[in-house]
Formats: structure tokens, C-alpha cells, sequence
């Protein structure tokens, strides 16, 4: 069982920057990927940006630019920098984890941007 737990999110106006993190602990395995989702209310949770253990990393094409991910293997640790937010950017941020063929999720942190 893997636990996860996200931190960072919050308000700020368009422009601004936040970084997200999330701590993984429980029984972690070295081959992973673990990466960034967001939702809002009606819509599909979307891919904002992973990481795989070798450090390859993917991103939406609307955070290209903006946002990095990255990782601290010795933490167990990813973040996500991101920057020149916009309004549309406003959304419940999730952390996955996936290793063994198996996804762990966190419980999500609001991050909302005003205009």
C-alpha cells in the first residue's frame, strides 16, 4: 500500500507562482511513475504532468513551458513548479503514483487563480 499526501496548493492571482508536493510513503518500489492531475467540476480529471524514474517526463500541452515537475527519489518526493498561472489553470490537483501495475492517488489540493 502506497500513501500519498499533497501540499502547496492555494490562491493566487493570475501570474503567480506555486509549487506542489507529495510525499509517498508505504511500500515504495524504485521503477515508478508518479505525476500530476487536475479536475474540475464536470469535467475529466486530466494528465498535467509525470515523471518516470528514469526522469523522462511528459507534459499537457497547456502547461508546456510553464510548469516543471520533478522528483527527490531519496524523499519520495515530486513536485510541480508552476508558473504564470492562469485562470484556467484553477482546478483540484492530484497526485498519482503508479508501480507494480497498481495507481495510488492523494485526496487532492485546491488550487485556485483569480483574474
Amino acid at each position: 500500500q502506497v500513501h500519498l499526501v499533497e501540499s502547496g496548493g492555494g490562491l493566487v492571482q493570475a501570474g503567480g507562482s506555486l509549487r506542489l508536493s507529495c510525499a509517498a510513503s508505504g511500500i515504495i518500489f524504485s521503477i515508478y511513475v508518479m505525476g500530476w492531475y487536475r479536475q474540475v467540476p464536470g469535467k475529466q480529471r486530466e494528465l498535467v504532468a509525470r515523471i518516470q524514474n528514469t526522469g523522462f517526463t511528459n507534459y499537457a500541452d497547456s502547461v508546456k513551458g510553464r510548469f516543471t515537475i520533478s522528483r527527490d527519489d531519496a524523499k519520495n518526493t515530486v513536485y510541480l513548479q508552476m508558473n504564470r498561472l492562469q485562470p484556467e489553470d484553477s482546478a483540484v490537483y492530484y497526485c498519482n503514483r503508479n508501480q507494480e501495475g497498481r495507481d495510488y492517488w492523494g485526496q487532492g489540493t485546491q488550487v485556485t487563480v483569480s483574474s
